[in-house]
């Protein structure tokens, strides 16, 4: 079983920063990809960014959604490698939605994450941002 804990959502003006964090738990392996997707009231679930972390921990990509290239940054933290940042600069107003993390493990590649197949799912940190 495997637990994924969001935190560090809130409220933030159009043009500021946000950072949140996505903390796995539980049957984790190495190998894996960890994604932001996020969901605003009447929309779609869109995938944000997603991060894949090979097994020995040498190889990293990372994939974004065209509306936050330059805007966001998906991240791994180096000592706990279960737990993914998304740093979110030049919020917009259009930014505002709950955001969660999906996770996926012993996966080749983020492709099943991407798909919005993942397994398992946080349960959402809410992003407003006022104009």
């Amino acid at each position: 079983q495997v637990q994924l804990v969001e935190s560090g959502g809130g409220s933030v003006q159009a043009g500021g920063s946000l950072r949140v964090s996505c903390a796995a738990s539980g049957n984790t392996y190495s190998s894996n990809c960890i994604g932001w997707f996020r969901q605003a009231p009447g929309k779609e679930r869109e995938v944000v960014a997603a991060i894949y972390s090979r097994g020995d921990n040498t190889h990293y990509a990372t994939v974004y959604a065209d509306s936050v290239k330059g805007r966001f940054t998906i991240s791994r933290d180096d000592n706990a490698k279960n737990t993914v940042y998304l740093q979110m600069n030049t919020l917009r107003p259009e930014d505002t939605a709950m955001y969660y993390c999906a996770a996926e493990f012993s996966q080749p590649s983020c492709s099943t994450v991407l798909r919005g197949l993942a397994r398992y799912w946080g349960q959402g940190t809410q992003v407003t941002v006022s104009s």
